[in-house]
This record gives structure tokens, sequence and C-alpha cells, in this order.
């Protein structure tokens, strides 16, 4: 946690406690309702905040998962069971967890709007169910029965206070956890997620889950509050709305979800109360719409990201310099490695009548650093896809330290020790080099352990947040989370794009020295020859799908062969 962060969760904890000390005794009876229900739509906002603001999935029946909460809540208080309240609420959430799992299950085949949609028509069939059929205790007139502590409304609100940060610190307490991580950077990419080892399926299913948990809490909250709940109460329009101003807000962030809370359920009562406009409220929401669509973020990611960038330039102002010779370290000779590690035999790889990889055999040898280059479409990536299970149906076999893995995902794969980094790099900007270090090594890093990796390869302080380094570097930080996991095998894509030439020489005596230095054989792919002689002992050449040269890197870089296919003269292989 940042000083930034610690102090915001002191003046939110701060805050929390002088609501909980004003509301009750300062505010007038109906304001304090009104308090109570911005309060109990900020805990639902915390729902929206895990499965649209963390994981970045688009879900438009958070109200109705709430509607399960407070189906069985006034369920278990019709039926007068033992346990009471406070007990009720943790099962009515927990109930609402199956539902979400299913409804995430889609989510592992389709995302985007298509996703939006089966949420949506799964928030009108409980809007259309539960019009059908009343809540518990609304034929018997039973409301339900608070806890005698916090009877009143002005303890209900203390109460609702109490459970929303309770809510905050378990959230705060996941974003930690390897799960939690991996739904920021599931946020921009899964693709980079599965080449860390994240499993996919669990980690979507686990937003899932924990979000209709949340919103199943709230539901139960809201039923304690109103004593009876009907239908209209969480219609599929609620949902439409709060998922409005979840994108806009983004109650990911504690301040957030109060934010959304009350905007989202209390805004027109207050403006009425004030005697403003009521297009005061639609200007506020227009306001923030185009704030979104200008910065691409919610205001809450905005606020944060310029603070943390502050900070983060403060950090890099203060960095001396450091020259070429300083960057550039003792030449080493390129490691030729000992016993095969990585063995690729016979890969062959199909897009219809198209043969991209044609019966190509390649081995890394433990402790080595190879090379495969080749012209633009060569099918080095393709080449890398296949290896690292991103594209199945590919012919041959791929075998990872005697076992095979031709049936294993790319994040089993990456869990056994086969990581690879893309050309294009996609690390979510709002995180800092050492949070995406951890993310990348699945574990959690000392700080000495990242500043090791960070100075090694030339990257900033690790407090320094992505969104204010430069692509060059972005790549190098790609690679040092790469390395940070010490897998078997690293297969590193173009690892030198945004570099200059003396920095891509540099990075080509560095990775020279990551067999020796933490254990980790390579296989990079590059254009660069100057990095490839530096880095590689031996390298393969690719040109349309076949393998022209494999080898000594001199030897191979002086075949006129291979020069010839860089110049484009080179003769195209009868298939």
């Amino acid at each position: 946690m940042t000083a930034i962060d610690k102090r915001t969760w002191g003046i939110g904890l701060g805050l929390a406690v002088v609501a909980c000390v004003l509301v009750p005794n300062v505010l007038s009876s109906y304001w304090i309702y009104l308090a109570i229900t911005a309060m109990v739509s900020a805990v639902i906002m915390q729902s929206f905040g895990v499965i649209v603001g963390r994981a970045g999935v688009m879900s438009l029946c958070q109200m109705s998962f709430a509607a399960i909460g407070a189906w069985v809540v006034l369920r278990l208080n019709l039926s007068d069971a033992p346990g009471g309240f406070l007990l009720w609420l943790v099962i009515g959430g927990l109930a609402a967890v199956p539902v979400g799992v299913a409804i995430g299950l889609p989510a592992l085949r389709i995302r985007g709007v298509n996703l939006a949609v089966v949420t949506f028509g799964f928030a009108v069939s409980a809007d259309i169910v539960l019009n059908a059929n009343q809540f518990p205790g609304t034929e018997e007139l039973k409301t339900l029965n608070r806890p005698s502590m916090f009877a009143s409304n002005g303890k209900f609100f203390i109460l609702v206070v109490i459970v929303f940060v309770l809510l905050a610190v378990l959230l705060e307490f996941f974003n930690r956890t390897r799960i939690g991580m991996s739904w920021r950077e599931l946020r921009y990419s899964e693709r980079a997620a599965a080449a860390h080892g994240t499993s996919v399926a669990r980690s979507k299913l686990a937003a899932f889950a924990l979000s209709a948990f949340i919103a199943g809490v709230g539901g139960g909250l809201m039923a304690g509050q109103l004593g009876l709940v009907v239908a209209s109460n969480f219609s599929m329009g609620q949902s439409l709305a709060l998922f409005a101003v979840a994108i806009l807000i983004g109650p990911h962030h504690t301040e957030g979800a109060i934010m959304g809370g009350v905007f989202g359920a209390v805004m027109a009562t207050i403006l009425d109360k004030l005697k403003l406009p009521q297009d005061l409220g639609g200007l506020l929401f227009g306001f923030f719409a185009i704030f979104a669509l200008r910065t691409g973020v919610s205001q809450t990611d905005f606020t944060r990201a310029r603070k943390r960038e502050a900070e983060g330039r403060k950090v890099l102002a203060a960095l001396p310099e450091r020259n070429e010779s300083e960057k550039a370290g003792p030449v080493v000779a390129p490691p030729v490695g000992g016993a095969p590690l990585l063995e690729v035999r016979d890969l062959t790889v199909r897009f219809g009548e198209v043969v991209a990889v044609d019966g190509v055999n390649l081995t890394i040898p433990d402790g080595g650093v190879v090379g495969l280059i080749g012209p633009n479409g060569a099918g080095k990536s393709t080449f890398i896809a296949a290896v690292t299970g991103f594209l199945a149906g590919y012919e041959g076999n791929v075998v990872l330290a005697g076992q095979s893995i031709d049936r294993l995902s790319p994040s089993a794969r990456a869990r056994l020790g086969l990581r690879r980094t893309f050309q294009t790099t996609t690390i979510a900007p709002e995180l800092t080099q050492y949070e995406y270090l951890t993310i990348g090594a699945g574990r959690k890093l000392s700080k000495q352990e990242a500043d090791e990796l960070l100075d090694f390869f030339g990257c900033p302080p690790g407090e320094v947040p992505v969104s204010i380094v430069d692509v060059g570097t972005r790549r190098l930080l790609d690679v040092a989370a790469a390395i940070a996991a010490r897998p078997k095998v690293a297969l590193l894509d173009e690892p030198a794009a945004g570099q200059s030439a003396a920095e891509s020489l540099t990075l080509g005596r560095r990775l020279a020295e990551v067999p020796s230095r933490f254990g980790v054989s390579i296989l990079l792919v590059e254009h660069d020859m100057e990095l490839v002689r530096a880095a590689c002992a031996k390298v393969t050449v690719l040109d349309f799908g076949h393998v022209i040269a494999s080898g000594p890197t001199r030897e191979v870089l002086d075949d006129p062969a291979v020069m010839a296919a860089y110049l484009g003269t080179a003769d195209v292989p009868l298939v």
C-alpha cells in the first residue's frame, strides 16, 4: 500500500466515524432515512466495483442478486429462524453466490456487449419472477425485525456504515491476493493474465461470486431499512442506472462507491429538498459522462492516477543520471546451455489451406539463450503462440522438462514454468511497477528482489506508476515480470521494441546474464541483429514458416540464405 493509499484509508475511516456520530444526532429523521438509502446503495455499488470496475466485465443484473439477498433475509424473518438479522445478512449474501457463478459461466465464452445482453436477460427474467411472486412476509404483513441495538433509524445507519467499511476492508484484502490482482489485469488483457499463470475462468467466476455476495448483503440491508420490499425496489432499470453510474464514477474505489450511492439513490431527492432544479442532476451526469469519454477512465480513477503520477514524477526527478557505460555493464559471452529443457518437435500450424509454421524443430537448453529470427510474416509469433498454448489445434509436440504439455491451457503451461511476453504490452496504467512485478511473479516479492529486477533491466524505481513511463520501459518491465516468476523458460517476443540502439545492445548483454543470475532459459524473438549477437549463443531462422538455418549465432547470421531472406531475395520454399 502506497503512502497515498494509507492516507486515503485514514481519511476514509475518520469520515466514517464522524458520520456515525453526526448523522444520527444532528440530522432530522427524514435526512437520516436518506442517508441510510445512500449507504445501502453504496454497498450495492461495491458489487459493481468488483465486477465492472475491477474485473472489467459488463454486468447488468446486480440488483437481481440484491433481490435474492432480500428474499432470503425476509424468508428467514418470516420463519423466525435463529441467528437474527446479522446472520441472515450473511446467509442472504451467500445465497446469491451460486446464482452469480451460474450467470458468470457465459463470461467464460463471451464478453463485452454480448455478455451484457446475457446478464440483462437474467435481470429481465428476475423482474418477471419477482412481479409474479411477492416477497416473504408481504401477505402476512410481517415486517423485518432489526437487532435491538440497531432498531432506530439512526442506529441502523451506523450498522450500514459498519457493513460498508467491513466490505471495503474485505475488498482491500482481495486486492492483495493473486485473484484480486488478476482482476486488474483481466480488465485490460485476458491473454496477458493467462500468460502470467492466471486461470481466466476461475478469476472471472470469483469476481461474479464476490460481487453477487456483496449485492446480496446490500439487498438484505434494504430489507432491513424498509421492513418489507417489493419487486420495483430491484427492477432491471435500477441495475442499468447503477451500471451507468459505476462506469462514470468508479465504485471499485471506496470514495467512488459512496459517490455512486449518493448520486444513484438520493440525488433527485436531495435536489428537491434543497429546492434546486432537477436538471442539475442531469447536468452532473452529463459532465461525468463527457469526462469519462474524454479521459477513458472513471472520475475516481482519474483523480487517484493524478496523485500517483505526481508522486512518481518527484521520484523520477530525484534520480541521478546514469551514463551509457554504467547501463551497459560488462560484456558476457552468450551462454550455450546444457541438457534440453524445452523441446518443440515437428510443430505445424495451419490456418485453413495456409501453413503458417511447417514442421519446425527447436530446442532450448537448460541455462541457454536461443534466438528465433526471420523477416516479418515468417511465423515467429505464431510459433510462440502455439508453444505457449494460445493457439490450439497445432500438430507436433511441445515438451517442457521432459513433460508433454500439449493438452494444457496457456495458464497451466505458465504455472509449470513456460512464460511469454507479447509484442504489444497491455499493462494496466494505474499499477505501480512493484504491483505489476507481483502480478507477473504470481507471488509476494520482497522489496529487495523487486528492486534488483528493476535495476537489472534499467527500469525506474518500483513506486513509479506505469502510466508515466515510456513504451520502451514498459517493454523492459514486461520482461522483468516474466523473469520475476522464475520460470524454466521465458519466450520474449521482440522485447527491444521502443529501445534506442545503445539500449537494445545493453538489453542483449543483460539477457545473456539471465540464465546464470536468475536461473531462467530464454527464447528470444527479435529483428535487431546486434541484440541477437549479444544475447544468443544459437539461433534458428524462419522464413515462410520453414527453418532455413539453425546453429551458432555468428555462423547463421553470416549464411547467405539468411541474408537473402532478410533482403527479400530468398526463394519461396515449395510446400
